[in-house]
């Protein structure tokens, strides 16, 4: 491990403050960055993260993919979590502190409208980052693009019912323009870039070498983003603390709740920890930009659900990165059960 992974999450921190730092010294870069969007995804951001996804994706061997359905616990956990157990607690969490341990501090409407954001959020796993969190992880390329594959089209079906049920709302306009050019730029592109690239190398050997050289950029693309998600919304941390800090509360109980659910199934089924790691990962992180799109075309840019759904884009990395620290320590236990050696 380099010097620069040791203390990622050092980086992180650093990356945060100066996101913060930038936004409020000079909102019109930040500005400028924000009007670069296409269907409510950002194209400075997505070019970052297409950079992080993209070495994972040369790691992909077609010939392995035939071989994932060996393995059908760890899709199996991921599908369980995501769609019959996240949405619901995430719900259930929001009511909980917004109706009741934060009720005399807040409006009843602006609860409600916390409580939407974090609906919105909880029904919508994540799509992009999961590549650059199981990369972090050393997780299976192949089992991870299934698992991502399979995520994305349950969701196209799945997302509208489960928040028109959770909100009691039914008229919901699903930003299909959003979903669909998440799909291609975070999935669809990189995967054929990264095949391209596999068989231009050759040989096993030269590609190895190859992401050795372009790891380091990977990193540096994750810092930037740091940097671009809190600078867009240091304005909002500075000026409203004390909601940020209620809102990220049931965030932060819901990913390591929602984490160690899965990752403890994926340990006791005996999953190995190269498909185990990214599975539960999945469930923990979001797809802040459908979830943002939805608040605002829903409730409006500036309510309380678009808030919270921004909040959960500020709180994501760092846990994200706990959470891969934590897999990483833990990767032992799942060779002693002889999970690892298992067939994937």
């Amino acid at each position: 491990m380099s010097i620069f992974e040791k203390y990622l999450s050092l980086w992180v921190a650093l990356a945060m403050t100066a996101g913060i730092a930038l936004g409020s010294l000079a909102p019109g870069v930040m500005e400028a960055i924000a009007a670069l969007e296409v269907a409510r995804v950002n194209l400075v951001v997505a070019a970052l993260i297409w950079a992080m996804v993209y070495p994972m994706m040369i790691g992909v061997n077609p010939r392995s993919l035939r071989d994932v359905a060996r393995q059908p616990k760890g899709l199996a956990i991921t599908l369980v979590v995501n769609w019959l157990i996240k949405p619901f607690t995430m719900a259930a969490l929001g009511v909980l502190f917004f109706e009741v341990i934060f009720a005399p501090f807040l409006e009843p409407q602006d609860a409600q409208q916390y409580i939407a954001g974090l609906i919105l959020l909880g029904a919508a796993p994540c799509t992009a980052m999961v590549f650059v969190w199981s990369q972090l992880t050393r997780g299976d390329e192949s089992y991870t693009l299934l698992q991502v594959s399979v995520n994305d089209l349950i969701m196209v079906v799945a997302f509208a019912p489960i928040v028109a049920f959770l909100l009691g709302v039914t008229d919901i306009e699903v930003p299909w323009s959003t979903l669909i050019l998440s799909a291609v730029l975070f999935v669809a592109l990189p995967l054929m870039a990264g095949l391209w690239t596999r068989n231009r190398l050759a040989e096993e050997a030269r590609i190895t070498a190859f992401l050795a050289r372009i790891k380091p950029l990977s990193m540096l693309g994750l810092i930037a983003t740091v940097v671009i998600l809190f600078g867009l919304q240091g304005q909002v941390i500075l000026d409203r603390p004390s909601v940020i800090a209620m809102i990220a509360v049931p965030i932060l109980i819901q990913s390591y709740g929602i984490f160690f659910l899965a990752y403890g199934a994926a340990y006791a089924l005996r999953v190995p920890h190269r498909i185990a790691a990214p599975c539960a990962l999945i469930g923990t992180s979001n797809f802040f930009e459908l979830a943002v799109a939805v608040a605002i075309s829903l409730f409006g840019l500036h309510s309380g659900a678009a808030l919270a759904t921004v909040v959960g884009v500020l709180v994501e990395v760092p846990v994200m990165l706990t959470l891969v620290a934590f897999a990483n320590r833990t990767r032992a236990r799942f060779a002693l059960t002889g999970a690892d050696h298992q067939a994937s």
